[in-house]
């Protein structure tokens, strides 16, 4: 049984599209070769001893294939997967649910797994090591546990925040992965699949320009270049954008024009970005300023400042997170 973890308000067309550009198998995934490599020694070794994979998580900012990763290892073991998320699960009883229905092999990918209630992640302890429940039945004196046995399966876990993963939970799985930002060159050619599979022809200097301005992650050069069609197809002739056989085309001049009006630099700094900048640079003459304040003057949360703006920003050198708060470079 597969839920696929995509937002609730996309229109069937468009869950469709989500699914289609990703890859079907562990060797179409492009990128971290050297994580592939592991995954795909640990995928043969386990196959072979006719065992379960180890317990897997996955860190790293949001957008970089953690959830395709997950959904690629129960393909590549040939189980099935169950997706949720931290908050999804807010009683220990919700997760009993899912534990019980898994069969042997299968996947359970629990994204933001930093996000898990204390009584939840105190019940996925005993459920990862020794693959059992322990439920409390009556209340009181009468009050009895009983264990459940579980089938052998795999928690594959993701999460933007591993400093927030109790070291009990971490402990837990057996290996622990961070996920980096991407190449321009893997971008570029992520943005030339995802066009073959939207039926889309794109100049190789266009999927350049989309893959320098995407912040290193796949999920934004996939949205950038869905933008960029958008404009190409509405303004094809003026733009002398590509048509062959039907048909969208693009262009590397329709890819400026498209990526400038999406207010996306050619470092691929966004207009919340520049506005980050700007709230640290001058409104605290370049800092330090604290992390709340930053959330405050941009009216947004502070889990997305640290998790989305702040990684990319960082990776640039723009800026510096110090002991008395944020400084630009």
């Amino acid at each position: 049984m597969l839920t696929e973890p995509l937002d609730p308000k996309l229109k069937k067309e468009d869950k469709e599209i989500e699914l289609s550009i990703r890859p079907k198998k562990l060797s179409e995934f492009i990128g971290q070769p050297k994580l592939k490599e592991q995954l795909d020694v640990f995928i043969r070794a386990a196959l072979a001893r006719g065992e379960s994979l180890d317990h897997i998580l996955f860190y790293g900012p949001p957008g970089l294939g953690k959830t395709t990763l997950a959904m690629l290892l129960s393909g590549e073991m040939g189980s099935n997967i169950k997706i949720t998320s931290g908050p999804a699960l807010t009683r220990a009883g919700d997760l009993a649910s899912i534990l019980t229905g898994l069969k042997k092999g299968d996947f359970l990918f629990i994204d933001e797994i930093h996000r898990l209630n204390k009584i939840v992640e105190e019940t996925l302890y005993s459920a990862m090591e020794d693959y059992a429940l322990d439920i409390v039945l009556g209340k009181g004196p009468s009050a009895r546990s009983v264990r459940l046995k579980l089938q052998k399966f795999t928690i594959v876990g993701a999460t933007t925040r591993i400093g927030l993963i109790s070291s009990p939970m971490r402990d837990r799985f057996g290996l622990v992965q961070q996920i980096d930002f991407y190449d321009d060159n893997n971008l570029k050619e992520i943005v030339k699949r995802t066009a073959q599979v939207l039926n889309t022809v794109i100049e190789e200097k266009a999927a350049e320009e989309i893959a320098k301005r995407s912040r290193g992650t796949p999920r934004i050069a996939n949205r950038l270049l869905k933008r960029v069609r958008d404009y190409a197809q509405v303004n094809s002739d003026p733009l002398k954008a590509l048509h062959s056989g039907g048909q969208v085309g693009i262009s590397i001049m329709v890819t400026k024009f498209a990526l400038d009006r999406l207010g996306v630099d050619e470092m691929g700094l966004s207009d919340a970005d520049r506005k980050y900048l700007d709230v640290v640079r001058n409104q605290y003459n370049g800092g330090p300023v604290g992390v709340e304040n930053i959330a405050a003057a941009l009216t947004e949360d502070v889990g997305t400042i640290t998790d989305v703006y702040e990684p990319f920003l960082m990776k640039k050198g723009l800026v510096k997170r110090t002991p008395r708060g944020r400084i630009t470079v």
